[in-house]
Parts: C-alpha cells; sequence; structure tokens
C-alpha cells in the first residue's frame, strides 16, 4: 500500500482539478486567456462571463449580464436596517460577513439548475458591492443611494460610494483591479468554497465561508497592510532603512512574497504602470519614492517581489478610498471567482475530505474514575 503524502498546508499538493484558472511561473491565464490581455481589454463584467459561463460574452451576452447586475443591485429594507445597527466600529469585512449572510434569506432564485446557479452568482456579485456601498456611506453619516442603472460595475462600486458620476480615470482603475483579483486557483479562500460546496451546501453559505477564510491576515488584508507601512514614512532614505532592518531581524514585509510566484507576481507588474500614471497625474511623488525604495531593497537584498496587494494598496489610496474597503473590494472581485469555483465544484463533486495524520498519544486502555 502506498504512504500517503503529508505536506504542512498541502504545499505541493494537487488537492483537486480546475478549468478555471492556471497560475505558473510564467504567468496567470483565466480559462486559457492571460491576465495581461484581459487587464490590457477587458470589462470586469466580461471575465465574469468567462468565468460562469466558460467563454467571453458576445455583445448580447453582455448587455445581458449587464442588466441581471441591475436587477439584483437593489437591497432589500431589512438589511439597510441591519447595517444601521452594526456598531461602527465594526470591520467592514466582518459586516459583509454578516450582511451577505442575511442577504441569502432574500434571493429569488430557488432553483437548481447551473442555470440558476448563475443567477445567483450573479446576484452575490451585486449583493456585496451594494452592502459594501451602503456600509460606505452609513459610517459617514449618509443615507445609502439607490444603485443607477447601466453602469459598469466597477462605476456602480464608486458611484455606490459617492452617489456621483465616477470619475473616468478611477472606474477604469477600479475595473483593472477588479479583474486582477476576480480569481486565482485553490488559494485558502477559493479552497474553504470549495470544502463547502462539496457537502451540498448552498451558495451563499460557501461565500460566507470564503469571506472569513480571506478575513485571516495570512491570506487578505495585505493591500491595506501596505498601504499602512507605506505611510509610515517620510522618505525613500527613511524607507530603505527600515527595510534593511526587516530583513536584518527577519521579520515579514507585508506585500511581498507568494507561495506560487517566485520570480515576481506578474499582476503587479500591470498594476504598478497604472498606478505611476495615477501617482503622476496627482502630483504624489513620496509615496511613490518609498514604494520603490521598498519594492527594490527587497529584490536587491532578498530576491523577493512584491505581490499584487502592494501596488494595489497604493492605487487605492491615491482614489481617496479608506483602508477599512480595501479587503472588502476584493471580495467585490473575488465573489466571481468563488461562485465559478462553487458551480465547478458542485456540479462535478465529491466530498472533499482529506486524511490527518494522528500525532496524539498511543493507543490505551479505560481506566475507572476511582483509580486516576
Amino acid at each position: 500500500m502506498t504512504q500517503p503524502i503529508y505536506s504542512p498546508g498541502l504545499e505541493g499538493i494537487i488537492a483537486g482539478p480546475t478549468g478555471l484558472c492556471l497560475v505558473e511561473q510564467t504567468g496567470l491565464w483565466y480559462r486559457g486567456y492571460g491576465i495581461e490581455e484581459l487587464a490590457g481589454h477587458a470589462r470586469f463584467e466580461e471575465v465574469v462571463h468567462l468565468l460562469y459561463y466558460g467563454e467571453l460574452p458576445t455583445r448580447p451576452q453582455l448587455d445581458r449580464l449587464r442588466a441581471d447586475l441591475d436587477r439584483y443591485r437593489e437591497l432589500p429594507g431589512p438589511i439597510v436596517d441591519t447595517l444601521k445597527l452594526i456598531p461602527k466600529d465594526v470591520p467592514m469585512m466582518d459586516v459583509l460577513r454578516t450582511a451577505i449572510s442575511m442577504a441569502g434569506h432574500f434571493s429569488p432564485v430557488k432553483g437548481e439548475s447551473i442555470d440558476d446557479w448563475r443567477q445567483e452568482a450573479i446576484r452575490l456579485l451585486s449583493v456585496a458591492a451594494a452592502i459594501l456601498g451602503a456600509r460606505y456611506r452609513l459610517i459617514k453619516g449618509k443615507d445609502p443611494v439607490p444603485p443607477r442603472e447601466g453602469l459598469s460595475h466597477a462605476g456602480q462600486i464608486l458611484w455606490l460610494f459617492e452617489g456621483r458620476q465616477p470619475d473616468p480615470l478611477a472606474e477604469q482603475l477600479i475595473n483593472l483591479t477588479l479583474i486582477l483579483y476576480a480569481e486565482h486557483e485553490y488559494n485558502a479562500s477559493t479552497y474553504t468554497a470549495r470544502v463547502i460546496a462539496s457537502t451540498l451546501s448552498d451558495m451563499t453559505s460557501a461565500v460566507v465561508g470564503a469571506i472569513g477564510a480571506l478575513k485571516g491576515p495570512l491570506h487578505g488584508g495585505a493591500n491595506e497592510q501596505s498601504m499602512q507601512l507605506m505611510r509610515r514614512f517620510g522618505s525613500a532614505e527613511e524607507a530603505e532603512q527600515w527595510t534593511l532592518r526587516a530583513i536584518r531581524n527577519k521579520e515579514k514585509v507585508v506585500g511581498f512574497g507568494h507561495r506560487v510566484y517566485k520570480q515576481g507576481d506578474h499582476r503587479a507588474w500591470i498594476l504598478e504602470e497604472k498606478m505611476k500614471q495615477l501617482a503622476h497625474q496627482k502630483g504624489e511623488t513620496r509615496l511613490v519614492a518609498v514604494y520603490d525604495a521598498i519594492k527594490n531593497t527587497m529584490r536587491r537584498e532578498k530576491n523577493i517581489f512584491c505581490n499584487v496587494d502592494f501596488p494595489c494598496g497604493l492605487v487605492y489610496y491615491l482614489l481617496g478610498l479608506p483602508l477599512d474597503v480595501y479587503t472588502p473590494l476584493f471580495v467585490c472581485s473575488r465573489v466571481s471567482g468563488w461562485c465559478a469555483h462553487i458551480m465547478e465544484q458542485h456540479f462535478d463533486n465529491r466530498i472533499i475530505r482529506p486524511l490527518s495524520e494522528y500525532t496524539g498519544p498511543p493507543k490505551r486502555p479505560w481506566v475507572p474514575l476511582e483509580k486516576r
């Protein structure tokens, strides 16, 4: 009998098949399309259609998907009332977890066909953005604004935040980050969603579980933490000296390193170019110099590259977004990948039940209470 393989954290273990995403040292592909091409040409909604239906949409298919997204954007009153009751200091990820779970009670999608599951996936994508926008405004003492029909998903997010016509550059950059974050194979939150789906649980439960996994600082939140780090330094020189000390002290530098990518995250390179264009337009040179100092020092001293969260944090900061929405914006993208994996698991299912390696005491006999 072959001895089962044990690998801590399942590193290097193939946990299952997927036709959704390929992650390699040389690149990232969604259903065969390179991330560079998608980032350079696609609308996020086209990527959603690709993940949910297997192909890029025709114009009528894209219009239908966007109409479906619009159809589900209005939050039921009880969800808005609940958002008002949650204390203002509760982290936005906790709010999303609770409100998306509650939103599952109001879903009009009841069937079990693949098309019904796609509709539920579209609804969850809309609901996540609507919850984030409503909560964002409530914290600022403003009433949520009703969604505006016809906007892109990226534009709708900005509209729900500010209640005004989205700035074209901001909409373009949100669209780009949504595409880059949409899918990334068997990461911790996606695998969590697949484990839940493998029990034949519902899609909302699987997405809520994925949010719980993403909330953990070893998986999500690096875009927020990266920006917190960059804001600490007044100059590139100060940032470089701190990074050198962190390396000497074997401290983790957030936004750097990746379980798969050892020669650099292709998404980071794509986003960095746009981030620097945005910074130039806004006249922000100090933070870019700090960004480069940390990145270049890590590359020179440790040959460790930044991942997509490092430039993304700065993009969101330059767009004027508060730190607490950075990881929830990741959710507003990754819901698409999670739901695609949930459907893939559900419709070609075997319950996920790995073995464990027992490390407890050896087998031993029962001892009566009076003899212990």
